[in-house]
């Protein structure tokens, strides 16, 4: 855990959150600046600084599509579509430097994104 990290604080519960999903290993949450009807941040409860910072082998992303998935079952999105992104580095708008991912839906998406 990064102690300047707002995702890490936010993963302990020394900031608040409105919880999606939890487990062991990932918390979800609904983004606080919302770009479409639902639209949940999930991340890692261990830092990971971006997907970069993910080792062979490594199997929490593998998890957190897994969680995706339940999510967008869970909020009636998945039969309608939704997206799922990861942004990386600083071209890549990444504004948070912990691993997380973005899942969007509720609405038509746009291509391309920006």
């Amino acid at each position: 855990m990064s102690q300047d990290c707002i995702f890490c604080k936010i993963a302990k519960n020394e900031l608040p959150s409105e919880k999606v999903y939890e487990d062991d290993l990932v918390l979800a949450f609904n983004d606080i600046a919302p770009q479409a009807p639902v639209h949940v941040v999930i991340i890692p409860k261990e830092h990971y600084e971006s997907i970069l910072s993910i080792s062979a082998g490594d199997e929490i992303i593998g998890h957190i599509h897994s969680v995706a998935n339940r999510i967008a079952l869970k909020l009636g999105i998945a039969d309608s579509g939704f997206r799922l992104v990861n942004n990386c580095g600083k071209d890549g708008n990444q504004t948070v430097p912990h691993l997380h991912y973005h899942l969007l839906g509720g609405r038509p998406m746009l291509w391309p994104p920006g």
